[in-house]
């Protein structure tokens, strides 16, 4: 680390050194409690990762009760649920009412607690490739998370419209998240899609359907699930198509007991990408009792936040 730059001035983290440094400083001189309360304060930042639960997975989809649910398991944020889809014209959404809305979030701020993503998780099961009203559908959304101040939606592409095994419908797909990423643009929120594509493929149909509204919300399951390393493929796509990430394996055992998920070397990859943002706990529930939400949830937060934010 040089001390200055050519023209003689502070480098960056030179900078922030002093500064961390004077604050620390001005904390000793002051009176012992003002004191370091007041340095900490100042020096305290959001942290680079965050943490958060799905509400479906804790069994409380739309539910005000998921926040404290969230809060009880020891996690920063929530994944919030658009609510069923089935054969309505648009998601069971009840957000879209502004009371509903209001309650959930005067019950983030009383809590401290994030609202990190919006989940359309009807597309699950249903085609995103092939139904009918989609565009009405992803609106309601960005509608929903613009109305609420977040600032990303997940859009998982599912079993009927899974690219691996039905690479036919690839052309409609980049078609349809063509149509949709002006609208997402325009409200200023990015839509993170979830395939089961390698890192590779998915990065090319990203950069097909070239916006930065549409992005990569990257599941840990998907990779490992197909033999794929984990790091690679964050690697691959890069920081810039990541918007969120599912960090969790599909359910057998805890994060701290799986063998497969190496969280340490997942961290100093994505520090060396500098990517930050939130690391949302989907599932990873112990096979003994996977239905205990508290017991599994709590355990794997804690165990994400031991490394993502020691």
């Amino acid at each position: 680390m040089k001390p200055a730059d050519s023209k003689g001035h502070l480098s960056h983290s030179r900078r922030k050194f002093l500064n961390s440094s004077a604050l620390l400083a001005a904390g000793i001189l002051l009176p012992k409690q003002k004191g370091w309360a007041s340095a900490l304060a100042a020096f305290a930042k959001s942290p680079r990762y965050k943490v958060a639960v799905v509400d479906l997975m804790i069994l409380k989809r739309q539910k005000l009760g998921a926040f404290q649910l969230t809060k009880d398991i020891g996690a920063d944020g929530v994944e919030v649920d658009m609510g069923g889809l089935g054969n309505r014209e648009t998601f069971d959404n009840q957000l879209a009412k502004p009371e509903i809305r209001e309650q959930f979030l005067a019950k983030t701020k009383e809590l401290n607690l994030e609202i990190c993503s919006l989940a359309m998780t009807g597309f699950f099961a249903q085609s995103f490739a092939k139904r009918d009203g989609v565009d009405r559908m992803v609106q309601d959304c960005i509608d929903t998370i613009k109305a609420m101040n977040v600032k990303t939606a997940f859009l998982p592409l599912g079993v009927n419209s899974d690219l691996t095994k039905n690479p036919e419908l690839r052309p409609v797909v980049v078609e349809r998240l063509k149509l949709i990423a002006p609208k997402a643009e325009a409200a200023g929120v990015i839509i993170g899609i979830e395939t089961s594509l390698n890192a590779t493929d998915e990065a090319k149909l990203l950069d097909e359907v070239g916006s930065p509204a549409i992005q990569s919300y990257f599941n840990f399951a998907n990779a490992l699930d197909n033999g794929r390393d984990v790091c690679e493929e964050l690697k691959i796509l890069g920081k810039k198509r990541i918007c969120q990430i599912h960090c969790t394996n599909t359910d057998g055992v805890w994060l701290q007991n799986d063998t497969k998920v190496d969280l340490k070397k997942i961290k100093k990859t994505l520090d060396k990408m500098k990517w930050s943002g939130w690391l949302v706990i989907e599932r990873s529930r112990d096979a003994k009792d996977p239905r205990n939400v508290k017991w599994n949830f709590s355990a794997n937060a804690a165990y994400v936040k031991s490394i993502f934010q020691s």
